[in-house]
Order: structure tokens, then C-alpha cells, then sequence
């Protein structure tokens, strides 16, 4: 009997495509896509990576001359890939012109008629921006003498998204808004005064936002809201109220301090996710909602809208969630800002810690933390730390930068330190590039475990971080490689063993070196920062912020980036880095 993938490598051999991509492209689009393919080719688009000439010379072998540039097929694929490739880049929304422009290049015929299919397949969906009430017009003489008909408004702007983007960012508005109505206290008046931390405690604001109100945030560094949350779940578990603390990564459970009884658990295994045909989902949700009083979500910034839509309607009626991040750091990898919407919105309370300002505490913090702190305001200090918490080193180029990397891994950080190699994290950039991820790793790998690499790139031993979530495993979660035959890899997490079958194998990368942003949610007990100088565009200040604060004992900072770094950091915003988001109008209302 042929095998999905025999069927698709077949088709693929047919029509020239690397026998290869057979792995990546039935990951995306499932068993059924040779099939798939063979009725419509340019489905290919939905695969990362694949471009409109790909797809066009694919589309051309499979249909020969029936494959034109006005084929509706083509046209409403190419809306949905210029707006998942918008997502891709963090956006929730796109500007109708924006879009039609785009098509235009791409010698759509008719660019508003191939945005109609697309709309009619229900891939995508439109969205009119009502202005707010703030930015209303006063004197529509002055309107009308800018060019509007009668002095009449303007037609609102149009945006689009993709289905499933658009109805999850819609999610989220309306379950923060069921929450924020059916909570009731979780502690009565005398209860909160008694409670951990309460209102006269360093945590106080936190404790009484999260037991009064149905929604609230927490922001600071991890290392300020880690006591928060132990005060939150305290607080709460006092009182007699079932507490669930979610992460990012099973790797991250470890360093919450909570009270026995409180689950704790990252966000993937707390929603029960399972496998589907392209990807996952979550058994936990309004059929099956969570069993607690109080659900904290740490490191909340890395929240795509996918996720906290399953969040959010995951949590039933009358259930607190708090959503705890840092604002100084990266976006989440998936698209949508959550944690920050919420709290522009100005919609739900917002309550800002820092263990520097802490009347229990009155802690100053180490050095790490004292450095990611001064990036966050925008500067970049000198580094004090006797005590070698902190150790730039200096490198004259990306080679150079790789070498020491490899270096303070192997050898200087374990015998210095006292910290073994499993417990050291290397975080850069970018994947690509002379010092990025995948140069880092092969240096890494070579050194670690070397091996050819005879199991789709992997082999016994190696370390591997995942980029495309598995139901066992979210993004970012790393683990080693434990066991690998022709059918499948055996890889050993924080969680437990997890077998991975070859067509879901692209969703693992080699994990030793990661991106900044694959690394939100997690820290390590060592961190080596490579800032690499062909990187030096894509430095920005949250990167850096998000890359330092990654380690908890020991940061070490190759520095090839010279004088970009500094402007990276004394730079608030990176051109474009602004997301196009709707959540926070929709809460508005």
C-alpha cells in the first residue's frame, strides 16, 4: 500500500521538486497533500518559505498551460500567503491597500477580485476600523476642505487577516470581557489582609488585582515577577482557592516556588494538547474548561494570540487569570501582543513590580539583573561583577565570535563555574549567518556529540530545541536525542521521553545555539549571549533585553556587534517593529 509520503515524493519527483521538502510539506499540509497538491498547486504557498515564483513554476509542471496568472486558485492563495507572510512578521492585521498593492506586483489581474475569492473561502476575513470616539472630527469644514465629498468622514479603513489569526484576536477580546464580568473575589477583606504578601506586603497590588479582579497583569524582569508569582499563588492557596501556575516550557516549571497543592505546568500540557493534521490543538476549552480559581501565566509576553485565545476560553466562567510578563522583551514568535494590548488597552489593572523597589525585600539584585535593567531604560553600562555573574568577551568578527562561543561552553564556563554543559544555553540573533544559530550548532555539535547526522540531520546525543510546536513538546522546549531508527526519533525532555516520527521531524532544530526569540520563556542557569557582527541590523534593545535575561547565574556576552550594540540598545523602537494588531480596539469596544 503507498504511503502518504511515497505519494507526495512521487508527485515531487514528477515535477522537480527536492525529494527533500516530502518532510516539510506533509508536516504542513498533512497525509492528504499529494492530493491536495495535485488539485490545487499553489496550496504550496501555505508551506513556510515557499515563495510566488516557487509556486507558479510548480503549478505550471503540475497544470501546464491551464496554470495562468488569473487563475482564481492562484489569486486567492496569494492573498492568503502576502497575509501569512504578514503574520509571520507578528501582525494580526494587514491594510486592504497594502494587499492590493502587493497583488498588483505579483500580476494579479483584478487584485480586489482575488481578495473577494479569498473572502469567499472564508480563509481570510475583513475587518473595518472604526475610528475611536477621541478622534472624532470638530470641524468637518475642515474636513471637507481636505478633499471629502460634502465634508463628510472618510470610508474607515479596511484591514485584512487570516481566519484563524482574526477569530483568535476576536477570542481574546471577548473572553477577557466574560472574565472581567463574572469574577467575584476569591478572598473576602479580612482573608486578603491575612494573606502572604497581601496589601502590606512588597506584592501587595499584585495579590489584590489578581483576588479582586477577573483579569489583571503583572509586568517586570522574571526575575522581579518569579516572587510575585509566589505571592499570588500563596495568597490565593491560603484562602482555599485550587491554583494552576503555567509556563512556557516543561524546562521552566522547575524554577517556580509555589505551595504543594498549586499545579504547575507549561501552558501546551495544562490545555491538554493534541496532534491534528497540520498542527495542534487543545481538548481544554469552553466544553471542557479548566478546574481552577486562579490561573497565572508566567512570562505572559510570550503569548501569541493563538495561544491565550485558547487561554482565555479554556478558563470558565468566574475564574482569575493573571497574565505576567516583561514588556522589555521580544513579542511572542507566533503573531498578536498580547500582554502588551492589555495593558494599552487600559482595560484591565496593570500592576508593575521591581525587587529593587521592594520595601521587603530591598534587594538591589545581581548583576545580571542590574545590566538587563539598564538595557531596558536604554543604556548600556560598563559591566561590574567581581564575581564573574557577568563576562563580556570581545571579538573581532563572527568567526572569532563562534570560536569563543565553543569556548566558554566546553570548557571556561563548566570548569570556572562549576556549571555543566547541559546547563549552558547559547542565544544569538538569528538562525542564519557566520555566528548565527545554525553555524553556532554545527560548531557546537562538532565539539558535543559529532556524528554524521544520519536520522534527518540528527543523531544520538544531540540537543534539540523545538520550532514548530509537537502536542508533547511546545516551542522552545529543548531536549537530546535518546534514540533514532528510519521511522523515528526518541528525544528526552523536561517532561518526560517523546517520540517524534520523520514527517514531524522539521519541527526540531538542533538546540545547543537558539534564537532570542526561540528562547523566550525559558532560562538557564548560564547563558552565552553571542551578538555577532553580520547580526548587527537585526540587534534592537528588546533582543538584547530578552537574550540577557534568559540567564539566572551567569551570563556571558560575546560581543562582535562593536559600536551597533549600543545603538541597537539606546534605540527604543526598531523600524517596523510596531505590530498591526486589533485587540486593543476590541476591548475598547
Amino acid at each position: 500500500m503507498t504511503s502518504p509520503m511515497s505519494e507526495l515524493a512521487e508527485l515531487f519527483a514528477a515535477t522537480g521538486v527536492p525529494a527533500a521538502q516530502v518532510a516539510r510539506v506533509t508536516s504542513r499540509l498533512g497525509d492528504s497533500a499529494a492530493a491536495r497538491l495535485r488539485e490545487d498547486p499553489w496550496r504550496l504557498l501555505l508551506v513556510p518559505g515557499v515563495g510566488p515564483g516557487q509556486a507558479d513554476g510548480f503549478a505550471r509542471r503540475v497544470l501546464g498551460p491551464e496554470a495562468t496568472p488569473g487563475d482564481e486558485r492562484r489569486c486567492r492563495a496569494l492573498v492568503t500567503h502576502l497575509l501569512m507572510n504578514a503574520a509571520r512578521a507578528g501582525h494580526t492585521a494587514t491594510p486592504l491597500p497594502d494587499v492590493l498593492a502587493e497583488l498588483a506586483k505579483l500580476r494579479v489581474p483584478d487584485p480586489p477580485r482575488a481578495v473577494e475569492a479569498a473572502l469567499d473561502e472564508a480563509a481570510v476575513m475583513a475587518f473595518i476600523e472604526e475610528p475611536d470616539e477621541a478622534e472624532d472630527f470638530d470641524d468637518m469644514a475642515d474636513f471637507g476642505a481636505a478633499g471629502a465629498p460634502d465634508g463628510e468622514p472618510p470610508e474607515p479603513p479596511q484591514t485584512l487577516a487570516p481566519a484563524r489569526y482574526g477569530l483568535a484576536e476576536e477570542a481574546v477580546a471577548e473572553g477577557v470581557v466574560r472574565l472581567a464580568a463574572t469574577a467575584e473575589p476569591l478572598l473576602d477583606e479580612p482573608a486578603l489582609e491575612a494573606a502572604p504578601a497581601g496589601p502590606a506586603g512588597g506584592h501587595g497590588a499584585a495579590v489584590t488585582a489578581a483576588v479582586r479582579y477577573g483579569v489583571s497583569v503583572v509586568t517586570g524582569s522574571p526575575a522581579d515577577v518569579e516572587p510575585a508569582i509566589t505571592a499570588l499563588a500563596g495568597a490565593a492557596a491560603a484562602g482555599g482557592r485550587r491554583v494552576a501556575v503555567a509556563t512556557a516550557t516543561a524546562l521552566a516549571t522547575a524554577a517556580v516556588t509555589v505551595p504543594a497543592g498549586t499545579t504547575v505546568e507549561p501552558l501546551h500540557r495544562l490545555l491538554d494538547a493534541r496532534e491534528v493534521e497540520g498542527g495542534i490543538a487543545f481538548a481544554r476549552g469552553e466544553q471542557a474548561p479548566l478546574d481552577f480559581d486562579l490561573v497565572i501565566v508566567q512570562e505572559a509576553s510570550a503569548l501569541d494570540v493563538e495561544l491565550a485565545a485558547a487561554l482565555v476560553e479554556a478558563c470558565a466562567d468566574g475564574t482569575h487569570l493573571v497574565l505576567c510578563g516583561d514588556p522589555a522583551v521580544l513579542p511572542p514568535v507566533g503573531p498578536g501582543r498580547v500582554l502588551a494590548d492589555l495593558a494599552e488597552s487600559e482595560t484591565v489593572p496593570v500592576v508593575s513590580v521591581n525587587a529593587a523597589e521592594d520595601p521587603a525585600t530591598g534587594a538591589e539584585g545581581g548583576a545580571v539583573r542590574r545590566l538587563a535593567a539598564a538595557v531596558g531604560r536604554g543604556e548600556l553600562p560598563e559591566v561590574d561583577s567581581p564575581e564573574r555573574e557577568v563576562v563580556v568577551v570581545a571579538a573581532s568578527g563572527d568567526g572569532e565570535a563562534v570560536h569563543r562561543a565553543v569556548q566558554l561552553v566546553i570548557d571556561s564556563i563548566p570548569r570556572a563555574l562549576g556549571i555543566p554543559v547541559e546547563d549552558v544555553q547559547v542565544v544569538t540573533p538569528a538562525w542564519s549567518g557566520d555566528a548565527g544559530a545554525a553555524a553556532l550548532n554545527r560548531a557546537l555539535k562538532d565539539r558535543l556529540n559529532p556524528g554524521p547526522g544520519e536520522h534527518a540531520g540528527f543523531d544520538v546525543g544531540d540537543r534539540v530545541v523545538v520550532y514548530g510546536a509537537l502536542a508533547q513538546a511546545p516551542t522552545g522546549e529543548t531536549g537530546v536525542v535518546t534514540a533514532a531508527d528510519e521511522r523515528e526519533l526518541e528525544v528526552a525532555f523536561a517532561a518526560g521521553p517523546v517520540t517524534v516520527p520523520v514527517p514531524l521531524l522539521p519541527r526540531l532544530r538542533h538546540g545547543w545555539a537558539i534564537t532570542a526569540a526561540q528562547a523566550h520563556g525559558t532560562r538557564w542557569p548560564a547563558v552565552v549571549a553571542v551578538l555577532p557582527a553580520e547580526a548587527a541590523g537585526q540587534l534592537s534593545r528588546p533582543m538584547v533585553v530578552t537574550a540577557f535575561t534568559r540567564a539566572r547565574r551567569h551570563l556571558s556576552v560575546v560581543q562582535a556587534a562593536g559600536p551597533a550594540l549600543a545603538r541597537a540598545v539606546g534605540s527604543p523602537d526598531t523600524p517596523g517593529s510596531r505590530r498591526r494588531t486589533r485587540l486593543v480596539g476590541l476591548l475598547r469596544g
